[in-house]
C-alpha cells in the first residue's frame, strides 16, 4: 500500500504536467489566433501609432500605417480606422479631427484610384496629399499659415510617404507563418523603426515615475544586441533612439545612451544575459553622469525594469528570433539544414535517374534477342525452313507423308541442306543423295533454299548486328546509371557525422596547444579523406605537415597529408589547412617518342591522366599510318578517352564508346589503336586495355613480364570484346608500354620479343625518363638510325610512397 503513494503521486504529476502542457499550447494557439487572424494586433499597433506625434505636432505615422494596411491586408482597414481615430482622440480632439480627415481623404483618393495599376508606386503620394490637405485646413482655421508650419506641413507629407515605404517592409514580418529563411539588414532596420514609432504612441505613460517608452526601447536594444551582436544592437539603439528624441526633444541623449548600451551589450554577449545587461547598466550610468546627475535614479529604475523583462523573456523567443538574424549560430543551423534538405533532394532526384537509367538498360537486356544463342539458331531455322516449304511443299501431293508422318526426318534432311548451304559451299553427295530419296522435288527444294539463303543470311548477320547494339547500349546505361548512383552516394556522404574522430581531433590539438578555430570533416573513406581547419598561429613554421598531419595519420590509421594550406601574413593570424589521404604509392614517369623520318607529326599520342579516386592512366594511341591524318586519329581517341574515364564510367564501356563513336562518326576509315594502363595507387594492381596495340612489359629486377591481348583496332568494328588483363605490381616496378614503331622496329632481329626482354633488363638504370630514351635509341640503332615508322615509349616506376614524417602516436584519452 505504501508504495502505491509513491507512484499515484508520479501519476498525478504525470498528469499535471500534460494539463499544462496541454493548456500553454491551447494558449499559444489561441493567443496566435487572437494577434494575427483575428487582427487584433494590428489594431493595437494602429491605437498607438494614432497617438504617436514628433516635433510636438508632426504625426505622420497614422495615415502611413493605414495606407499599408488597405494595400496589405484590406479586410482589415475599417477596423484599423477606428483603432486609429481611438488613439488620435485619446491624445487630444485636435489631434483627432486632424487623423480623421486624413484617413477619409486617403479613403477617397484609393477608392478613386482603385482600378489603376500599380497602386503601390501611387499610394505614397495619396499619404502625402492626404497630410498635406487636412494639415492645411487646421492651420488656416487657427490662423496659424506661418514659414514655419509650411515647412512642418511638407516635412510631414514626405515622411508619411516614406514611412509608408518602411511599413510595407516590416509589417508583413510581423506574420508568424514567415516564408523568407533570414531578414535583410534593411528589413531589421524597417522593423525597428516601426517598432520605435509605436513606441512613440506610449510617450507620457509612466509606471512609478518610469517611462514605458524607454522601459521598452531599452528592452529592445537588449533582445536585438543579445541575439544579433554589437552591430544590430547599436543600429536599434541610434534608430530607436532617434525617433523617440524627435518625440521628445528634451530626452535627445537617450539616442547616445541606446546607441552605447547597444554597443556594450553586444560587445558582451558572451556573458549571456548578465554580460548584456552589464552593458546597458554601464551605458546608463555613464550618459547619466554626462548629461544630468540627477537624472540617474529614474533612468536606472527605467533600466532595472527592462532587464528584468529581458531576463524573464523565455529562451524559445530568442531562438526563433536567431533564426531570422544573419550571422547567428541558429541562423547558420537553418541554412545548414535547408542546404540539408537541397542535398537529400538533389541526391534523391539523382538516384531517381539513376534508376531509370538503370530500367533502361534492363529493357534492352531482358529483350528476347538476348535468349541462347542455340535458341535463337533454332528460330531462325524454322523461320528459313517455313519460307521455303511455302514455295514448294505446300503445291505438294507427297506433303502428308512428308510433314506429318515424318516430320523429324523430313527437317533433319533439309535442316543439313541448310547448314551446308549457310556455310557458302554446294550441299555434300550424301546430303543431296539423302534428301534426293526422300523428297520427291528435291531438285526444286534445293534451288530455292539456294535463292532463299542469301536473304537468311543477311537477315541473320542484320539481327546479330541489332543485337549487339542493344548490349552495347544497355552497357552505356548501365555505366551511365552506377556513374550517377556513385555521384548520389557521394552527395548523401556529405552528411554523415564523424563525432568520435572529431572529438579525438579536437581534443589531440588542444593537448598539444594548438589552438583549433573550425574543424570540417567531409570524408573518412580509406583513401579518400578530406578534412578542413583553420587555425591561429602567432608563427607558422610548417606545422600543418610537421605536427598535425602525423597526429591525423595516427588517429585516422591512415596516411595523411596536407593537399592545400594558406597561411596568414600577420602574426595571430588565421590558417586554412585541408588534409586528404595520401597514396599508398606514387608513380614516376618517363615519355620519348619520335616521329617517322625525323618530322614533326607523329601518328602516334600519349598522355597521362589523374582520374581521381587513386587512380593513375597511361595510354598510347597509334593512328593508321603516319603524318597528319594519324595524329588526328590518335589524339582524337585520346581526348574522348580522357574525357569519358573522368566522368567515372568504367574503363570497359569507356573503350566501347569511343569505338563507337569512332565507327559512326564518319564514312571515311578511321582507325586507332588504344593501350591502355589503369593504376590504383592504393594496392599497386594495374588493369590493361589493349586495342590493337602491342605488349606491355613489367620489369621486376631481373624478371620480365610480358603483358599482351588481342583485339582489332578501334573503329574497325563496330563491336567487339573489350579484354582486360590484370597484374600487381610491386613497389620498384618498372612497367614500360610502346606503339608498334618500337615493337616492330628492329631490323634483322627475329624474335623482337626476346630482344627486347634482354635489352630492358641489361639497363643498369631505374630512371624511368632514361629507359624510355635508352630504349628508343636502341630500336634506331638497328636500323642505322633511320626512323621508318613512329615510336612512342611511356615508362613508368611504382613506388611505395614513404611520408616525409612519421606519424605521431596520441596517448591522450580516445572518444569513445
Amino acid at each position: 500500500m505504501m508504495d502505491s503513494i509513491p507512484r499515484l503521486e508520479s501519476d498525478a504529476i504525470g498528469v499535471n504536467k500534460n494539463l499544462l502542457q496541454r493548456f500553454r499550447k491551447w494558449m499559444s494557439s489561441h493567443a496566435t489566433s487572437l494577434l494575427f487572424e483575428k487582427g487584433w494586433l494590428f489594431y493595437i499597433v494602429g491605437f498607438l501609432l494614432g497617438r504617436a506625434i514628433i516635433l510636438s505636432v508632426v504625426s505622420p505615422f497614422a495615415v502611413a500605417f493605414l495606407a499599408t494596411i488597405w494595400f496589405i491586408h484590406k479586410d482589415k482597414a475599417a477596423k484599423v480606422m477606428l483603432a486609429v481615430l481611438a488613439g488620435s482622440l485619446s491624445f487630444s480632439l485636435v489631434h483627432g479631427v486632424f487623423i480623421a480627415l486624413a484617413m477619409i481623404v486617403f479613403i477617397f483618393l484609393a477608392a478613386l484610384f482603385k482600378h489603376a495599376k500599380k497602386q503601390q508606386v501611387y499610394i505614397p503620394l495619396f499619404v502625402f496629399f492626404s497630410t498635406l490637405g487636412p494639415r492645411l485646413f487646421v492651420y488656416s482655421a487657427t490662423d496659424q499659415l506661418s514659414s514655419y508650419e509650411w515647412m512642418l506641413i511638407v516635412v510631414e507629407g514626405v515622411l508619411g510617404a516614406v514611412l509608408v515605404l518602411i511599413f510595407m517592409q516590416s509589417i508583413p514580418l510581423l506574420s508568424p507563418n514567415r516564408y523568407k529563411p533570414a531578414l535583410k539588414n534593411e528589413e531589421i532596420v524597417c522593423m525597428i523603426i516601426l517598432l520605435a514609432s509605436i513606441l512613440t504612441g506610449t510617450i507620457g505613460w509612466s509606471f512609478y515615475d518610469a517611462s514605458v517608452e524607454q522601459i521598452f526601447s531599452r528592452y529592445f536594444v537588449l533582445l536585438l544586441a543579445f541575439v544579433g551582436g554589437a552591430a544590430i544592437g547599436s543600429t536599434v539603439g541610434v534608430v530607436a533612439g532617434l525617433i523617440l528624441s524627435l518625440a521628445n526633444v528634451a530626452n535627445l541623449y537617450q539616442m547616445s545612451l541606446l546607441a552605447f548600451s547597444g554597443l556594450l551589450g553586444g560587445l558582451l554577449k558572451e556573458g549571456n544575459k548578465i554580460g548584456v545587461s552589464i552593458g546597458l547598466l554601464v551605458g546608463t550610468f555613464l550618459v547619466g553622469i554626462y548629461v544630468d546627475v540627477g537624472t540617474i535614479v529614474p533612468s536606472l529604475i527605467e533600466t532595472s525594469i527592462a532587464i528584468l523583462f529581458f531576463i524573464l523573456t523565455p529562451a524559445s523567443w530568442f531562438k526563433k528570433l536567431s533564426r531570422y538574424i544573419p550571422g547567428t549560430e541558429e541562423h547558420t543551423n537553418e541554412q545548414e539544414q535547408y542546404l540539408q534538405k537541397v542535398r537529400n533532394v538533389t541526391a534523391k532526384r539523382v538516384e531517381q535517374f539513376s534508376d531509370v537509367f538503370e530500367a533502361l538498360s534492363k529493357s534492352f537486356t531482358s529483350s528476347e534477342e538476348f535468349k541462347e544463342e542455340d535458341i535463337q539458331d533454332k528460330r531462325e531455322t524454322d523461320y528459313f525452313l517455313s519460307q521455303v516449304t511455302e514455295k514448294t511443299c505446300q503445291s505438294c501431293f507427297m506433303k502428308d507423308r512428308c510433314w506429318e508422318k515424318q516430320f523429324d526426318k523430313t527437317y533433319s534432311l533439309m535442316e543439313n541442306l541448310k547448314d551446308d548451304l549457310a556455310e557458302g559451299k554446294e550441299p555434300s553427295h550424301k546430303s543431296t543423295r539423302e534428301f534426293e530419296n526422300h523428297c520427291v522435288k528435291s531438285k526444286k527444294v534445293i534451288d530455292v533454299m539456294k535463292e532463299e539463303i542469301s536473304s537468311f543470311e543477311a537477315n541473320k548477320k542484320l539481327k546479330k548486328q541489332v543485337i549487339e547494339s542493344k548490349r552495347f547500349v544497355a552497357d552505356q546505361l548501365q555505366g551511365v546509371s552506377e556513374v550517377m548512383e556513385d555521384f548520389a552516394n557521394e552527395i548523401l556522404k556529405e552528411r554523415q557525422h564523424h563525432e568520435k574522430q572529431e572529438m579525438q581531433i579536437i581534443h589531440t590539438l588542444k593537448h598539444m596547444g594548438i589552438d583549433l578555430e573550425k574543424l570540417d570533416i567531409y570524408q573518412l573513406d580509406k583513401g579518400n579523406v578530406d578534412i578542413e581547419m583553420t587555425l591561429s598561429f602567432y608563427d607558422y613554421h610548417g606545422e600543418g605537415a610537421k605536427i598535425i598531419a602525423p597526429v591525423l595519420s595516427d588517429i585516422l590509421n591512415e596516411m595523411i597529408i596536407v593537399k592545400q594550406e594558406e597561411v596568414s601574413p600577420f602574426p595571430n593570424g588565421y590558417c586554412y589547412l585541408a588534409f586528404g589521404s595520401a597514396k599508398e604509392y606514387v608513380i614516376d614517369t618517363g615519355i620519348a617518342n619520335a616521329a617517322k623520318g625525323g618530322g614533326l607529326i607523329s601518328g602516334d599520342s600519349y598522355t597521362t591522366i589523374e582520374l581521381g579516386a587513386g587512380k593513375y592512366a597511361m595510354a598510347i594511341s597509334d593512328g593508321m599510318g603516319n603524318g597528319q591524318r594519324a595524329s588526328e586519329e590518335s589524339k582524337e581517341t585520346l581526348r574522348l578517352l580522357q574525357q569519358i574515364l573522368q566522368t567515372g564510367i568504367p574503363e570497359k564501356v569507356a573503350i566501347k564508346s569511343i569505338n563507337s563513336i569512332l565507327a559512326l562518326r564518319t564514312t571515311d576509315e578511321m582507325f586507332a589503336t588504344l593501350d591502355l594502363a589503369v593504376i590504383n595507387m592504393h594496392n599497386a594492381f594495374v588493369r590493361f586495355l589493349k586495342i590493337g596495340s602491342t605488349p606491355s612489359f613489367i620489369k621486376r629486377g631481373e624478371e620480365m613480364i610480358k603483358v599482351e591481348a588481342s583485339n582489332l583496332p578501334m573503329g574497325i568494328i563496330q563491336e567487339f570484346d573489350v579484354d582486360i588483363v590484370g597484374e600487381q605490381l610491386k613497389s620498384e616496378d618498372i612497367l614500360i608500354m610502346m606503339s608498334d614503331g618500337i615493337f616492330d622496329g628492329p631490323k634483322h632481329i627475329e624474335n623482337t620479343d626476346v630482344w627486347l626482354k634482354r635489352k630492358i633488363r641489361e639497363m643498369k638504370t631505374d630512371d624511368p625518363q632514361e629507359i624510355a630514351d635508352l630504349l628508343l635509341e636502341e630500336v634506331v640503332r638497328t636500323r642505322s638510325g633511320a626512323i621508318e615508322d613512329d615510336m612512342t615509349v611511356v615508362a613508368a616506376k611504382i613506388v611505395k610512397n614513404t611520408p616525409q614524417w612519421a606519424s605521431i602516436p596520441t596517448y591522450t584519452e580516445k572518444a569513445q
